[in-house]
């Protein structure tokens, strides 16, 4: 088969749905990627034949992706949840289309379109790389879903340094993201870490380093750090409740304090919360005491345990998800039926 995927150019957006194209190109199938030339180096990396369609920077509309479709003939195409507009253009050239999820069914009014929204497209079958018992219910009960295991991806590179330092004291993941950090919110959630017991790593994201002022002796920070290398040796993850870093903790087991800022990471916050496997801080509660005091109750040596058990108990759930080259196996019978 040949398959086209398509993705707005942003980290959260595109990794999210590199796993499944991965496993498509082992399988021995034609894998194109239209996507934003920002990334463009990761997808080229995994020889997914990354492109950039029409004027497209970051969003794809249907008139980028029609000259394209009608230039590849894909037999089928894999449009992420943030470009309705591939979905319009693939159901006008009479292409099957897979929406492709990256979390947790999103809220309305976060600035996205709802994939169920648009009735030329709504019928489509769906991806769906949340974990059942976390997924919106009224998204469950209604949408054709293809269960799909979310398997971390972050670009290889150098784990920080103080991974080889053998020692007692628990890690601390700590990220913003990389389209919601500032450095008021990092320098607070440093100076409230660093009065733990722990040694800390800072993916410091759209935020300059030297913005965070001096670093104490046990905190690490970098631009960029590969999540999916890191996360199973941590004990604990502070962030900002974007739905790669949510789902990637919970791949691992991890417990997590979940700062959530915009968009999608509200109702992220809140579902796994709920489900026992993270606390969270809303804007108004954010303090340094306050990240210190949450953070020393998913540590091993001070909390009860409670969010550490359902973050096992979720990645339990998320390992028996289908993989991605089972899924794959199945693209051509979802083409026909699409």
């Amino acid at each position: 088969m040949r398959l086209l995927f398509a993705s707005l150019a942003s980290v959260g957006h595109t990794y999210p749905l590199i796993p499944l194209a991965v496993a498509a190109r082992d399988a021995g199938h034609e894998v194109h990627f239209a996507a934003g030339t920002a990334v463009h180096p990761p997808l080229a990396a995994n020889g997914l034949r990354p492109f950039r369609p029409g004027d497209a920077f970051y969003e794809v509309y249907a008139e980028d992706l029609e000259p394209e479709l009608a230039r590849l003939r894909p037999d089928l195409v894999v449009h992420e949840w943030g470009l309705p507009g591939a979905a319009v253009a693939a159901e006008r050239a009479g292409i099957p289309g897979i929406w492709h999820g990256f979390g947790r069914m999103y809220p309305d009014g976060i600035g996205l379109e709802l994939p169920t929204g648009n009735p030329e497209v709504a019928g489509r079958r769906h991806v769906d790389i949340c974990p059942p018992s976390l997924q919106d219910r009224d998204f469950l009960d209604t949408e054709r879903r293809i269960e799909l295991r979310p398997v971390p991806f972050s670009p290889p590179g150098a784990l920080p340094a103080l991974l080889g330092r053998r020692t007692s004291r628990p890690l601390i993941y700590l990220t913003l993201g990389t389209a919601f950090g500032t450095p008021e919110l990092l320098r607070t959630a440093i100076a409230g870490l660093t009065t733990l017991d722990a040694r800390v790593v800072v993916a410091a994201g759209r935020v300059p380093p030297q913005e965070l002022g001096g670093i104490p002796e046990n905190v690490t920070v970098q631009p960029w750090v590969p999540q999916a290398e890191l996360l199973p040796y941590v004990d604990a993850v502070v962030h900002h409740g974007g739905s790669g870093t949510t789902l990637g903790a919970l791949a691992a087991g991890v417990p997590q304090l979940l700062l959530p800022q915009g968009a999608d990471q509200f109702a992220n916050a809140d579902a796994v919360s709920v489900a026992g496997a993270a606390l969270r801080l809303l804007p108004g509660e954010v303090n340094a005491d306050a990240i210190a005091e949450q953070t020393r109750r998913l540590l091993p040596q001070h909390g009860t345990g409670e969010q550490r058990d359902a973050a096992r108990a979720l990645a339990e759930e998320i390992a028996r998800m289908p993989s991605p080259a089972t899924v794959v196996r199945r693209l051509p019978e979802y083409a026909e039926t699409a």
